[in-house]
């Protein structure tokens, strides 16, 4: 039974150093160990890749947010002012 290789420089940066060196430690299992553990390992470090990407992209999103309602806050009190000053043509 062979296995796949161990992930890659830029996957192993993406895993928290505790899953890299558990994956390091499997492989370095004897063959009946490490069989029916190297998979388990294997779905850790993927769902810990896709908990990370997750949390990348709702970053992005809270970013891309904060930057939207800086933008409406500003339009908001251009708007405000824009106003005030027909109000004071207005009445004046």
């Amino acid at each position: 039974m062979s296995f796949p290789p161990q992930a890659g420089a830029h996957e192993q940066q993406e895993l928290p150093p505790e899953v890299a060196e558990l994956e390091r430690g499997v492989s370095a299992l004897p063959l009946e160990f490490r069989a029916r553990l190297y998979p388990l390992v294997l779905q850790v470090a993927e769902s810990t890749r896709r908990r990370r990407r997750i949390l990348n992209l709702v970053q992005e999103a809270l970013g891309q947010l904060r930057l939207d309602m800086k933008y409406l806050i500003f339009d908001l009190e251009a708007t405000r002012r824009e106003r005030d000053e027909l109000l004071r043509r207005l009445e004046g």
